[in-house]
């Protein structure tokens, strides 16, 4: 009897995460492999993943969905989200342990593909013998910050929230200040920060790392990890690292059909290269204040401009994501009186939601201002559009440094010590800066190479192509 083989993959909860693996699976099924994707449910569930995961299943069969039974935690204002996010997915490591054996019991599984902050796993699949690889959704440069930070963890004992001016320098990085580092990892106070380098100190014992990025794109990053020049004091070969991208995902379906009709039918009517896109991802959203600061710069610049705008969040301290994206609200409210009015002939103002991917590869659009999300970089760079950077949570600061110091792909916008608070004088110079100065030129010609450089790597003999061959490859090879 013909042994029959699965891939295993495990995407932390929450539906960016989850299509990001789907994205990769995709790859992989092209060639003839099938793949079983493990669901938590309970923390960060939202309708959209259902709908999400039956059209994946209907359209692409090879794809299976196993859902853990659901477990609750309890989220304390004491700890950060992220903290209860890696408590939820430690907590099903029990689910993790009897659906790996429920499977094993009927098919060989050839790797076990996670996500970073799906460690807890990694033991229970290494104990019944199944090679682990990471898949790293972010890029180069921050997988070799995160290879390095157990290294800078020995190096201070004081929490980087608490190191103003303080530069930390990792392989494959320009210098970053201690205060925007990732936000897990600011605070030792809080779980997160520990759960992190747990992460990170796993990383250097995966098989291989799978990076959603290309080589062209962070050469000096992905040499420090091939070289293993960020793992600190590694006894073995690093792992294999396998550059796939730019792996961009299918938009999510919106209710609003129109939205995508209104955007482009507005898009249609402008000049080529003059609309400034304004868009800062999934959960990126501002206070009242900001909002209304962003609408005067866009006004003084004079430029034309399709702006997103999310529900407004409270004017909270550093808190610059909104998880209910759900709950309406009125666009007149939030932004300067008249305003729509006075910008009508060369603005459009969307509430929530547009077709990021289908804007940014239209002809009239000749800038981005993004939030420096992972995903919206590779985006803009398929594009060949530049980017105005303004990075909001997570490991985005860390994006904008590789985008504005490295690749050269971005202006970065000047924030506010503390707050990050940004005014329209900033907003209104750097949209002049991209949309009207040399430099802006300098960035747009980069930016352009870069499109034809990501092109090229998912090419027949491309980069990309090459290393998906060898990942499948190995992957294939692996208990036969």
């Amino acid at each position: 009897m013909v042994e029959t083989t699965t891939i295993v993959m495990y995407p932390a909860p929450s539906i960016g995460h989850i299509i990001s693996m789907v994205e990769l699976a995709k790859l992989v099924i092209q060639h003839k492999i099938s793949i079983t994707i493990l669901l938590t449910t309970g923390f960060l569930d939202h309708p959209s993943i259902d709908s999400y995961i039956n059209r994946i299943s209907t359209s692409h069969p090879s794809i299976s969905f196993l859902r853990f039974p659901s477990v609750t935690v309890t989220h304390s204002n004491t700890h950060s989200l992220a903290a209860t996010a890696f408590q939820f997915i430690k907590t099903n490591a029990v689910n993790v342990q009897s659906l790996l054996r429920q499977i094993t019991a009927k098919t060989v599984i050839n790797a076990f593909i996670i996500d970073l902050f799906c460690t807890s796993a990694m033991e229970i699949a290494s104990a019944i013998g199944i090679p682990v690889y990471y898949f790293f959704t972010s890029g180069a440069a921050v997988l070799s910050l995160y290879s390095y930070f157990p290294e800078i963890h020995t190096q201070t004992t004081a929490s980087f929230k608490d190191m103003a001016g303080v530069q930390i320098h990792a392989p494959g990085n320009a210098a970053l200040n201690a205060t925007l580092m990732p936000d897990p990892v600011l605070d030792r106070g809080d779980p997160a920060y520990w759960e992190m380098l747990y992460f990170c100190e796993h990383l250097s014992m995966a098989k291989g790392i799978v990076v959603n990025t290309f080589c062209e794109l962070e050469d000096v990053a992905v040499k420090a990890v091939e070289d293993g020049a960020c793992f600190p004091d590694l006894k073995r070969t690093p792992p294999s690292v396998y550059c796939i991208g730019p792996l961009i995902a299918d938009a999510q379906q919106s209710d609003e059909a129109r939205h995508i009709k209104d955007c482009l039918s507005w898009l249609d009517k402008q000049p080529s290269r003059s609309v400034v896109f304004l868009c800062f991802g999934s959960r990126g959203s501002f206070t009242v204040t900001q909002l209304k600061e962003i609408a005067e710069g866009l006004e003084r610049s004079e430029h034309r401009f399709l702006w997103v705008v999310k529900r407004p969040i409270q004017d909270q301290l550093g808190v610059k994501q909104v998880h209910d994206t759900t709950n309406d609200f009125e666009l007149g409210s939030v932004l300067p009186n008249g305003f729509i009015e006075r910008t009508k002939e060369r603005g459009l103002v969307v509430k929530s939601w547009a077709p990021q991917v289908e804007v940014l590869s239209h002809e009239s659009v000749g800038g981005f201002v993004s939030h420096c999300g992972w995903n919206s970089v590779l985006e803009g760079v398929v594009a060949g559009v530049p980017m105005i950077a303004w990075p909001l949570y997570a490991e985005q600061h860390v994006n904008k440094n590789v985008m504005v110091e490295d690749m050269k792909v971005a202006v970065g916008v000047e924030q506010r010590e503390g707050d990050r608070f940004v005014s329209g004088e900033e907003v209104e110079k750097r949209v002049r800066e991209l949309m009207e100065s040399e430099r802006g030129s300098e960035i747009r010609e980069k930016s352009l190479k870069f499109k034809d450089m990501a092109r090229d790597a998912l090419g027949e003999f491309g980069s990309s192509t090459k290393a998906l061959a060898n990942l499948v490859q190995t992957l294939n090879g692996i208990n036969h």
